[in-house]
C-alpha cells in the first residue's frame, strides 16, 4: 500500500523546492485518483498553515532541516493537529517515507521533533503583529496592512472560511438535475450555488455547469448590458462568458497563448459564440480599438490577497515589493483601457485583493488623471463594504469572496 504521505509529499516539494502554484502541481503529479481528495486536502491544509507549521518545527526541532525533512514534518504535524490522526501513525509514515526517500537518515531526527511536539508549549511573540503572523500564517506585512486598513476586523480576514465549490448552472433545468436547490447553498446570484462537495461529470463537458466563484459571479452583476463590451484580463474566461449572455459581442484579451486557449475553450463548452479571445497586453495601447467599446471590464492582476482560501500558495509566494510593481500594471492596464471607452460608455474595475491600495488607491489615482470619467453607483445582492470609490467584499461577509469593484463612467463628449 503506498504510504499517504508520499502524494502529498511529491505535491508540496514541486511547490517549495520549485516554485511550481499548488494548482498546477497538482496536475503536474500522478496522483493516485483514488487518493485524490485526501492528497489535495493534506496540501491546501499545509499551505494554509504554512507559517504556523514552521514555527511549530522552529520551537521543537534542536536544527533547521533541510527541504525534504521539513515537507515531511509539515505534513505530519498537519494531519496530526488539523486532521486528528494519531501521533504514532503520522510519526511511523513520515519515518518510513523519509528511508524510501533516501533520507534514512534523518529518520530518528523526524521521531524525536514528532514525537516531543507539544502544542500547549508553544511561545508565541508578544509583539501583536508578529503573533497574529504565526497563528493565521500571513507573511506580516499582510497583517500590518489589514490590521491599519480593517483594526479589529482584520482577524476576522485571517481566519480561513470553510471550504466551498461555486457552481453556476445554464439554466434552471440544470439546476434540478443536479439538486442544487436541495444539496447547494443558494447565493444571491441565480443559477449559482455553494457546495460543500460536488464531483466533475459528464455534464460538465456538456456545457450545462461551470465552476465559477461568487465573487467573479458579483462583479459580473455589475456590468450593465452594452452591445459591445471588452475583457481586458480575461483568462480563463468565466467573466467574459458569462458577461456573453447580457452583451452583444465580448472581445476578451489575455497576455498569455496558452490562457487565450483557456477562454476559447471556455466559450466553446458553454456555447458562448459571441465570445472572441485575442492574445494581447491589454497595458499597451491599440489605435484599432480607439472609443471603441460600450464597456470596458479590467479586472486586474493583483496581489490576490482576497482570494487566499482558494489559493493559499499566495501567501507564500507573494511579497511586499511586488505591490509597487502591480500598482503600476494595475494603472497601465486602466490608463490604457479607459481610451476604449466610447463617449457615455462605462469602464468597470476589479480585483481579488482586500488591499485598498489596489483598489480605491489605483482608482483614486485614475480618477485624478483621467477627468473624463466619474464613479457612479453600485450595489450588490452580495454583502459587502461601501467604500470610497466602489464595493469591496470581504471573505468574512462574502461567502468568502475578497473581492473590489469600481463603475465609472465617461462623460458625454
Amino acid at each position: 500500500m503506498t504510504n499517504p504521505l508520499y502524494d502529498a509529499y511529491a505535491v508540496l516539494h514541486k511547490v517549495y523546492g520549485e516554485g511550481t502554484y499548488l494548482k498546477q502541481a497538482l496536475d503536474a503529479v500522478p496522483v493516485e485518483e483514488c487518493n485524490r481528495a485526501r492528497t489535495a486536502k493534506i496540501c491546501y491544509g499545509v499551505l494554509e498553515n504554512d507559517l504556523y507549521l514552521d514555527f511549530c518545527i522552529r520551537s521543537f526541532a534542536p536544527k533547521s532541516p533541510k527541504l525534504p525533512v521539513r515537507i515531511l514534518l509539515k505534513i505530519a504535524l498537519y494531519m496530526y493537529l488539523f486532521l486528528g490522526k494519531p501521533r504514532y501513525m503520522v510519526t511511523d509514515n513520515a519515518v518510513s517515507l523519509a528511508k524510501k526517500l533516501g533520507k534514512g537518515g534523518a529518520a530518528g531526527f523526524l521521531n524525536a521533533v514528532l514525537r516531543a511536539f507539544d502544542e500547549t508549549e508553544l511561545h508565541f511573540p508578544e509583539q501583536p503583529i508578529a503573533a497574529l503572523s504565526l497563528r493565521y500564517s500571513y507573511p506580516e506585512f499582510a497583517v500590518r496592512r489589514l490590521v491599519d486598513e480593517y483594526g479589529a476586523e482584520a482577524e476576522r480576514i485571517f481566519e480561513h472560511c470553510p471550504a466551498r465549490t461555486f457552481v453556476r448552472f445554464a439554466d434552471a433545468a440544470a439546476a434540478d438535475r443536479y439538486g442544487a436547490a436541495e444539496r447547494g447553498r443558494p447565493t444571491p446570484f441565480p443559477l449559482v450555488y455553494a457546495f460543500s462537495s460536488f464531483r466533475r461529470d459528464a455534464g460538465y463537458d456538456r456545457g450545462e455547469y461551470t465552476f465559477q466563484s461568487v465573487g467573479s459571479v458579483a462583479i459580473c452583476a455589475q456590468v450593465r448590458p452594452c452591445g459591445r463590451l471588452l475583457d481586458a484580463c480575461a483568462a480563463p474566461g468565466g467573466k467574459s462568458v458569462l458577461l456573453a449572455q447580457k452583451c452583444e459581442q465580448v472581445l476578451a484579451f489575455e497576455l498569455h497563448p496558452h490562457r487565450t486557449e483557456l477562454i476559447r475553450q471556455y466559450a466553446a463548452r458553454m456555447g458562448a459564440t459571441n465570445v472572441q479571445a485575442v492574445c494581447r497586453d491589454a497595458s499597451v495601447y491599440a489605435r484599432e480599438y480607439d472609443a471603441g467599446f460600450d464597456a470596458v471590464l479590467v479586472d486586474a492582476p493583483c496581489s490576490g490577497y482576497g482570494v487566499v482560501n482558494e489559493n493559499p500558495d499566495i501567501k507564500l509566494f507573494r511579497r511586499e515589493e511586488d505591490l509597487a510593481a502591480l500598482g503600476q500594471t494595475q494603472r497601465a492596464i486602466l490608463r490604457t483601457c479607459a481610451r476604449y471607452v466610447k463617449p457615455g460608455g462605462m469602464l468597470y474595475y476589479s480585483t481579488c485583493s482586500v488591499f485598498g491600495e489596489e483598489n480605491d488607491g489605483t482608482v483614486g489615482a485614475f480618477l485624478e488623471e483621467n477627468p473624463a470619467f466619474v464613479v457612479t453607483a453600485a450595489d450588490s445582492p452580495l454583502a459587502h463594504r461601501r467604500t470610497r470609490f466602489g464595493l469591496q467584499f470581504l471573505p468574512h461577509l462574502s461567502m468568502g469572496a475578497g473581492f473590489y469593484v469600481a463603475a465609472m463612467q465617461r462623460r458625454s463628449e
